[in-house]
């Protein structure tokens, strides 16, 4: 932990001439703490959610964006047929189906 110390106060004191190394590394280390804390777990969400349209089948309770609550009816490939009352059904794009609603509680 000193070492990391150290560092860190080296690369807050002004760069003399000749060395620039420091200043380097602290942009790398930027770029991995964004990787790390926003772009990979962004990423893993969308794959995610990627995978649970792919699994969409008829029967299957949903959400979609706009708040609509109903069962699958027919699955397409890009769009669902969804029941949302009796003899009332909606052609929706998978995209805009969001979850499950067992899958929210």
């Amino acid at each position: 932990m000193n070492t990391l110390n150290m560092f860190l106060l080296q690369a807050a004191q002004p760069q003399q001439q000749g060395g620039g190394y420091s200043g380097l590394i602290m942009i790398v280390l930027i770029f991995v703490v964004f990787w790390l804390f926003f772009i990979r777990p962004q990423n893993k969400k969308q794959k995610e959610e990627q995978k649970f349209r792919e699994a969409l089948q008829k029967g299957d309770d949903v959400v979609t964006i706009g708040g609509i609550h109903g069962k699958i009816v027919d699955v397409k490939e890009t769009t669902v047929l969804v029941s949302i009352d009796s003899n009332v059904k909606i052609e929706v794009e998978k995209s805009a189906i969001v979850a499950a609603p067992a899958a929210r509680k």
